[in-house]
């Protein structure tokens, strides 16, 4: 993923989170965003040894000032970790982080001894890290219906799968959907800026929403809106939020997560390590994205799965194209990637049924996917705002094109198969009478028969019966 690909997504979040200054890492290659001028370490005596390690190395070094080195947060955080600035975060550009990227080096001999890591740059955690692909969202006609379309079935609140959806919230219309009679949890904060423009990524949480009670109707369904910042939130604060999370409602049946990042490991993000043992010892399931950057570079914290030790705890999900046989372009792929289900051009709730005034979204195109698909994608050149509908082209005065949203929405993405999959667990848990949504996962997978071909790999795909496949019709090669 080149940089200038990256940049506008770096705008939108930096413009979320204007005091907190962001690198791309690791160096320019732009795989993951982070905060400029701070590393993480656990709490207590691993983060006393990073900081003197860190100094020690500063002043060997010319160009790196010891005397920046300090605490930049509580020494102790429910999430396990601090923040220990080690440089002057408004040094330099987005393109990397000098004093960052010594303060790792100075820890490499002393995590060889220690046979485990001990530091980490402070990733931003987002539900779109590479703004990628463009339907975010486009309207669907009034006549449409969702897809998936509500499967046949009745809400019992004594039986119903409690799940839990970590995302930007709800909109404040959204009980106008019959589909979200049994959702509830936070509003979105902010709909619109000044000119009544939609902020990024609102109505993500109420289309999820959507696609979990489409797919199954037992369930008592609750969004927060802990990526209320343009669908991101830093590593240092999104431990703490998801047990502020589980502390409200409790741990419930399925934890579904539409956001992650890489960070060029293979071993998890520290600042999630307090909350990923917890889990463990609990029997909630965390279905989580694979991630948008079609890469396979394991993307957190959806590779957990792929580690041993949290194997029954998390899935992870990957998108099909829109007609189901093949791996969506934009989809994260590899070993570690579980399963994959519909995630192109799904149809969900986005602002509600006869909504008043209807909102507008702005959006600019470009001409065709780069993968050669007929959809418009954000991966085009020249820059674009990120925010995209179909078959509308910025006009010559260069303005972007406008779009009304009254009701359903199209939206793609890893973001919605993973609710799809969500809402399959928590059927089969109905059908079944089964009360352990982890052994409904293992159950549900084992008797699945569908497969798809995912760059070359034989993969299960998870498909609920009442989804529709899209017809994909790839374009004629440029002459």
């Amino acid at each position: 993923m080149a940089p200038q690909r990256f940049t506008e997504q770096f705008d939108q979040i930096q413009r979320s989170m204007p005091d907190v200054p962001l690198a791309m890492g690791p160096d320019d290659s732009a795989e993951f965003l982070y905060e400029k001028g701070v590393v993480l370490a656990r709490d207590g005596e691993e983060a006393r040894v990073v900081e003197d390690a860190v100094r020690e190395h500063f002043t060997a070094f010319t160009g790196l000032t010891a005397e920046q080195v300090r605490r930049a947060s509580p020494e102790t955080n429910r999430s396990g970790i601090t923040r220990i600035q080690v440089g002057d975060p408004g040094e330099g550009d987005m393109r990397g982080d000098r004093a960052v990227a010594g303060a790792l080096r100075a820890l490499r001999t002393v995590e060889g001894r220690a046979g485990r890591r001990l530091v980490s740059r402070n990733h931003v955690v987002s539900i779109a890290v590479n703004a990628c692909p463009g339907d975010e969202p486009v309207p669907a006609p009034l006549a449409e219906q969702p897809n998936p379309a509500p499967a046949e079935g009745s809400y019992d609140p004594g039986t119903a799968v409690g799940v839990l959806v970590i995302d930007t919230g709800l909109m404040k219309d959204y009980r106008s959907c019959p589909l979200l009679a049994h959702t509830d949890g936070d509003l979105q904060i902010k709909e619109c800026d000044d000119d009544g423009i939609l902020q990024q990524y609102v109505g993500h949480g109420t289309f999820i929403a959507g696609l979990v009670a489409a797919v199954s109707p037992n369930t008592e369904i609750t969004v927060r809106n802990t990526l209320n910042d343009a669908g991101a939130i830093l590593e240092s604060e999104f431990g703490d939020k998801l047990f502020e999370a589980v502390d409200l409602g409790g741990w419930p049946d399925i934890l579904s997560l539409s956001a992650g990042t890489s960070n060029g490991r293979h071993d998890g993000l520290l600042g999630l390590d307090a909350f990923m043992e917890e889990l463990r010892t609990q029997r909630t399931l965390l279905v989580a994205a694979a991630g948008n950057n079609g890469s396979a570079t394991p993307f957190w914290p959806a590779a957990y799965a792929d580690l041993p030790a949290y194997a029954d705890s998390v899935l992870s999900i990957g998108a099909l194209r829109g007609d189901g046989e093949h791996g969506a372009c934009f989809s994260n792929h590899g070993a570690w990637v579980k399963a994959y289900a519909p995630g192109e051009r799904l149809t969900s709730s986005f602002t509600g049924f006869d909504v008043p005034v209807p909102y507008v979204y702005q959006h600019s195109t470009y001409d065709s996917c780069r993968y050669g698909f007929t959809y418009v994608c954000t991966c085009q050149s020249p820059r674009h705002t990120g925010l995209l509908s179909e078959e509308r082209a910025v006009s010559t005065t260069g303005k972007p094109d406008q779009v009304m949203f009254e009701g359903l929405a199209h939206w793609s993405g890893t973001s919605f198969a993973t609710p799809v999959v969500a809402g399959m667990v928590a059927a089969h848990m109905s059908a079944h009478k089964e009360t352990d949504p982890r052994a409904a996962r293992t159950q549900l997978l084992a008797a699945n028969t569908e497969f798809a071909e995912v760059r070359g790999a034989h993969v299960p795909a998870l498909r609920p019966p009442t989804w529709r496949p899209v017809a994909v019709v790839p374009l004629a090669p440029p002459a």
